[in-house]
């Protein structure tokens, strides 16, 4: 069965080497081997054995009826966009790890390809070599998804570790993630949430069925995170993690991407460095993790060849996937409820006055200001107690 690959970059490459490495337990699986005939990219490889593949111009991957899969790497919405619609209107199958795409343009991608009796999909586009796109639509359809909590960013995750566990300050291990080669020279997609929120506007949609638009959802990231906030959390048994958490209520929808505080008691606690972590509560199943790299070549890329797997399998048909255009309204996030972990240089009586039942936290080393927890209470609630204080230094939702 004959492939092509548009992007010879990280994950690209990575999709040509499991393919090689793993080729004979991949034509086990599916009866025949996948050679990849042509690789998209502007470059020149020469001196490297893949470079008679190489083609400049994707209308020759369009064109040639004997290619049958197409793996999309490239990143950004365009021109991946025009180039997978192409793909898909010559009747090609198309997998891809590009979250940016598939946030904005799913629904419609899902929608041509239902039309032209092939597949689009997109399992290495939210948890990276975890898997969870396909359980949520084969293994979990008996059940109604109530929350979908996550760790999806590996870089957020390696920093929010080395904060911690090592007492280092915000820049410092910004520094350090970017010389391993876990953040990139421009990290704002990351560290600002931007990354998580996109992941989480795509599972909300798969769960939800309809079109979650990513600019609707809440989103901070970890950039006002402190080596004082790490303190506090370890002085509490705590750690700090940037979370895209997705619950149904039965107003609808609400979802968030920010900061948590989890005790140790929570199934997410545990999960540092670059490993990420995917929490699924089900009215039926009750709860389930899926844990694992979500991120690096070749984890993304065994879960790209996993979908180019499935897709020979089922070359002749549409495998269903529900997930209308029309927009899900969110709920009101200002209705969302939660407790608050506050670091103020108010005194106790401003606070109790403002906040009535409170618990105090207290570090050794920190003497100018007070810690303390709220009760649960809205958003909008908590947004409008914290106007009353003069000074709040901080805060960071609990879980």
């Amino acid at each position: 069965m004959k492939a092509a690959v548009m992007g010879y970059g990280t994950i690209g490459s990575g999709v040509v080497e499991v393919l090689q490495v793993n080729r004979e337990s991949i034509a086990k699986r599916i009866g025949e081997e996948i050679e990849v005939k042509y690789i998209l990219d502007i470059r020149d490889f020469t001196g490297s054995p893949i470079q008679d593949k190489i083609v400049d111009n994707y209308k020759i991957i369009a064109d040639d009826p004997e290619i049958k899969i197409v793996v999309e790497t490239m990143g950004g919405v365009e021109p991946a966009y025009t180039f997978v619609k192409e793909m898909l209107e010559a009747g090609k199958h198309v997998t891809t790890s590009n979250k940016a795409l598939v946030a904005v343009k799913g629904a419609e991608l899902l929608q041509l390809a239902r039309e032209k009796n092939v597949n689009f999909m997109f399992e290495a586009s939210v948890g990276g070599g975890i898997p969870i796109i396909r359980p949520l639509l084969s293994c979990l359809t008996a059940d109604v998804i109530e929350e979908i909590t996550g760790i999806v960013n590996g870089t957020t995750n390696y920093m929010m570790t080395k904060m911690s566990q090592d007492g280092l300050a915000f820049d410092e291990v910004l520094k350090d993630a970017q010389e391993k080669g876990f953040a990139e020279k421009d990290p704002t997609a990351d560290i600002e949430g931007y990354d998580a929120c996109r992941k989480i506007a795509i599972l909300t949609s798969i769960v939800s069925g309809q079109q979650v638009d990513y600019e609707d959802i809440p989103t901070e990231g970890i950039t006002q995170i402190t080596a004082e906030d790490m303190k506090y959390a370890k002085a509490m048994g705590r750690v700090i993690k940037l979370l895209a958490v997705s619950k149904k209520t039965k107003d609808g929808y609400t979802v968030r991407v920010a900061p948590y505080l989890l005790k140790s008691s929570h199934p997410l606690y545990a999960v540092n460095d670059v490993f990420n972590a995917i929490f699924v509560h089900g009215n039926v199943l009750g709860d389930a993790m899926f844990y694992g790299s979500g991120a690096g070549k070749l984890p993304t890329a065994s879960a790209v060849v996993a979908d180019m797997v499935e897709i020979a399998k089922n070359v002749g048909k549409n495998l269903p996937v529900e997930w209308k255009p029309e927009k899900l309204i969110l709920s009101d996030p200002g209705k969302m409820q939660n407790r608050y972990f506050v670091r103020t240089t108010d005194q106790k009586e401003s606070i109790e006055a403002v906040f009535g039942n409170v618990e105090y936290v207290e570090v050794p080393d920190i003497s100018e200001e007070i810690g303390f927890f709220t009760d649960a209470m809205t958003e909008e609630t908590y947004e409008e107690k914290s106007k009353q204080l003069s000074k709040i230094v901080q805060m960071i939702r609990v879980i």
